[in-house]
């Protein structure tokens, strides 16, 4: 199965009031890129989706299992399924996300 998604048909999307972009959908994973502004609040939540995550710009402050990892451009994150977790906003910018399996609250 081939999934090609040229940028311009990419889908846009919003949750929790975070703006975001499907950007692929395959059998088991889908990729999103988030597109975080400095006034957005992702507060503490869980999913039965293992979350991975690649940093492309802004700063953050990820919280998980009782620590909190500040997070910038390059740096990376696995956050297990049905793990409780939240994100802060320090400085906008755009996070590419990793879902396994696929999240369909995000279709």
């Amino acid at each position: 199965m081939k999934n090609i998604v040229k940028k311009e048909n990419a889908v846009n999307r919003q949750f929790l009031g975070v703006d975001f972009v499907v950007l692929s959908i395959g059998k088991n994973t889908m990729v999103t890129k988030m597109l975080y502004k400095s006034t957005d609040n992702v507060p503490f939540h869980r999913h039965a989706n293992e979350q991975s995550g690649y940093v492309i710009s802004g700063r953050y402050i990820l919280k998980f299992e009782g620590e909190e990892y500040e997070l910038s451009q390059g740096d990376t994150y696995s956050i297990p399924a049905d793990v409780e977790h939240s994100i802060v906003i320090v400085e906008a910018g755009e996070v590419v996300d990793v879902f396994s399996p696929i999240r369909q609250d995000y279709l």
